[in-house]
């Protein structure tokens, strides 16, 4: 159709087709969005292509992690993070560990710890003699946050917080003993970076994924997100609070298919 109307645009389509968009010569940026599995190929692609890529599309660790992480190093591609909560780990740590996200070591750089938050969802509280009454719809109404169906059923068992978890622990090159992960309500705080000397760093903002994107988009400048500032004082106060095996025992899941393997994960991403 195109041809009979004079139109000389190339229509692509398939994983393949995105590979090689994402391996452009002209490309200097790849935002890697597509949703799991699916993108773990064309991420690839920009990544052995040497491109800056803005990582959303956390199953690529998931059911990856070690050769996705060597893809990085080999290749000199750039890993800048859109998850909220690992844009914020990424922007509390020092420049020097920013530049060679993935293989640098945490403790060479004064850092102790690194400190994942998530809000515990909608059950947070819920009696859990209750749950087998949850429906979909009370799943899928979180607190803080706007996303689809399913991410929003995943975060209110805190299995979203589980292949976060796991990608942190690629991203930045954590041991079990260098992770942390902490229920915070009022998702102000989007994750925390603990310093040998005692200190603390922190992101806050607005729960609003304009602002990782604008960051990711920008970086190392700055620029306008258009995302509402934080009022403190209508803020009020912040709460933290360990999250209960018996209350998220996916999280604990992730957490153990960590630690047994990659294809343990593989096999978690899958199910």
């Amino acid at each position: 159709i195109l041809a009979e109307n004079g139109v000389a645009t190339e229509v692509l389509a398939g994983e393949q087709a995105a590979c090689e968009l994402a391996a452009l010569d002209d490309v200097d940026q790849v935002t890697a969005a597509i949703v799991g599995a699916a993108g773990l190929l064309p991420t690839l692609a920009a990544i052995r292509a040497g491109k800056q890529v803005l990582l959303a599309n956390k199953e690529s660790l998931v059911t990856c992690g070690r050769l996705f992480m060597d893809a990085v190093r080999q290749s000199q591609a750039q890993l800048l993070p859109l998850d909220s909560e690992h844009n914020a780990i990424f922007q509390s740590l020092p420049e020097s560990i920013q530049r060679q996200l993935g293989y640098s070591s945490l403790d060479s750089h004064g850092v102790s710890r690194i400190v994942l938050t998530g809000s515990g969802g909608p059950f947070r509280t819920t009696p859990l003699d209750q749950f087998a009454a949850m429906t979909p719809d009370q799943a899928c109404a979180h607190p803080n946050w706007s996303m689809g169906r399913k991410i929003s059923v995943d975060s209110a068992t805190m299995m979203n917080k589980g292949l976060e978890y796991i990608e942190a622990r690629w991203l930045f090159n954590a041991s079990a003993e260098q992770m942390e992960v902490i229920l915070h309500p009022q998702s102000v705080i989007h994750s925390m970076v603990r310093y040998a000397d005692g200190s603390v760093l922190a992101q806050l903002g607005t729960p609003d994924m304009r602002t990782p994107i604008a960051h990711a988009m920008a970086y190392p400048q700055r620029v306008n997100s258009g995302v509402e500032a934080l009022d403190f004082c209508r803020i009020g106060s912040l709460t933290f609070a360990e999250p209960e095996r018996e209350r998220y025992p996916c999280l604990y899941l992730a957490i153990d298919a960590f630690e047994a393997g990659q294809a343990a994960t593989t096999a978690l991403n899958a199910a």
